[in-house]
C-alpha cells in the first residue's frame, strides 16, 4: 500500500504466488512498492517482517555482501535474487525502515493483511478452476 499524505493519494498493490514462502512474499511486497515509485523520493517503508526490516536496519545485507552472500553460519543467503533487487531499488530512494507488529490494530496493517488474504484466495480459486 502506497500512501502520499502530501498529495492525499493512496494506491493499493496486492499479489500472490502459488509456490513461494512467506519471506519471499514479504520481500516481493517491498520490491513492488518501490517499483511503483516513478521518481526518487523520501520513503517511510513499514513492514511487519523482521526478516526484511532487520536486513536493512541491523546491517545484515552489508554483512552478507562482505561474506560473498553467505550467512554468519557460512550458508548461502536465502532469496539472494530478491535481496539484490530490493537493494538496487533502495539505492534510488531515501528510505527509513519501520517495523510494525504483525496483525497490529493499525488501519494500514489491517488493510495490508486483508489485501494479502484476498490475493491468496483469488489465486487459490483461479488454480482450482484450471
Amino acid at each position: 500500500m502506497l500512501l502520499s499524505p502530501k498529495h492525499g493519494a493512496r494506491r493499493e498493490i496486492a499479489g500472490a504466488e502459488s509456490t513461494t514462502t512467506n519471506n519471499r512474499m514479504e520481500l516481493t511486497a517491498a520490491i513492488c512498492a518501490l517499483q511503483a515509485l516513478k521518481e526518487p523520493c523520501s520513503v517511510q517503508l513499514y513492514t511487519d517482517s523482521q526478516y526484511v526490516h532487520h536486513a536493512f536496519h541491523e546491517g545484515w545485507l552489508d554483512k552478507w555482501q562482505a561474506n560473498g552472500w553467505r550467512t554468519s553460519e557460512k550458508k548461502a543467503v536465502s532469496n539472494e535474487d530478491l535481496w539484490r533487487e530490493l537493494m538496487r531499488l533502495s539505492k534510488r530512494h531515501d528510505i527509513t525502515w519501520h517495523w510494525v507488529r504483525g496483525h497490529a490494530s493499525t488501519t494500514e496493517n489491517i488493510r495490508a493483511d486483508e489485501l494479502a488474504v484476498k490475493a491468496r484466495l483469488e489465486l487459490a480459486a483461479k488454480l482450482a478452476g484450471s
